[in-house]
């Protein structure tokens, strides 16, 4: 491994008269990061994330780089969820936004439902889709991840069949331009994109949700989640 490139006297992202000119990093006030690598999780907090588990259960599993645990009643429809306490990102025409998810296991690639991504609080997502949102979601009976872009309780924008879900590990991501593109990627690889200037403008929340889809349990292993957005 060669060394790392040293730049002593800093580095910066922001003007040398504004009020970060001479930090010798990079200013974090200009975009608004959430990231959660689930290496601690406190159920009762409240602080975080809103829990939706009168179905089943959300705890912290082993694994290396941290893991949660999203697990159903064995019951169809059965459904456990996390989101961010807060709706607290909002898309916008002139700010770059960002979202990265990698699922470390599921139970099934089929008989379960799983909605990952930014939408407005909706405790049962599945049942009917949010009425706002940019996520990614895999349907019961099929084993395909799609991509979703929801505003006021209308599709506009969707691309189906982005990837192939099995029970093991995969990355989901997107990145919006600011103006109207959304790009998506699978495995850090771009896949495809859906272009729109109707996206929802509403605040949004981070959210991950997985439902059963017959009587066996559902589960949802998730190594970490990020969202971010210019400032």
């Amino acid at each position: 491994m060669s060394s790392p490139t040293r730049y002593d006297k800093g580095v910066t992202n922001v003007d040398r008269s504004s009020t970060m000119g001479m930090f010798l990093a990079p200013d974090p006030t200009k975009v608004h990061v959430f990231f959660d690598d689930f290496d601690f999780y406190n159920s009762t907090d409240g602080e975080t994330w809103d829990i939706v588990a009168a179905s089943g259960s959300v705890a912290l599993a082993d694994g290396d780089g941290g893991r949660i645990l999203l697990t159903t009643n064995a019951a169809d429809n059965a459904l456990a969820q996390i989101a961010t306490v807060a709706e607290c990102f909002k898309l916008e025409a002139g700010k770059k936004a960002w979202f990265k998810a990698k699922v470390a296991a599921m139970a099934g690639a089929t008989q379960q439902d799983v909605i990952i991504g930014l939408h407005v609080d909706d405790q049962t997502p599945v049942a009917g889709a949010p009425a706002d949102g940019v996520y990614f979601r895999k349907d019961d009976g099929d084993t395909n991840w799609d991509f979703q872009i929801m505003k006021s309780s209308a599709s506009v924008g969707a691309d189906t069949a982005i990837a192939t879900a099995t029970t093991g590990e995969i990355t989901l991501g997107f990145y919006f331009d600011g103006v109207s593109k959304f790009d998506f990627y699978v495995d850090d690889v771009l896949t495809g994109s859906v272009t729109t200037t109707d996206f929802p403008t509403t605040e949004l929340g981070v959210a991950i949700t997985v439902q059963a889809g017959n009587s066996s349990a559902a589960t949802l292993t998730m190594d970490y989640v990020l969202a971010a957005k210019e400032r």
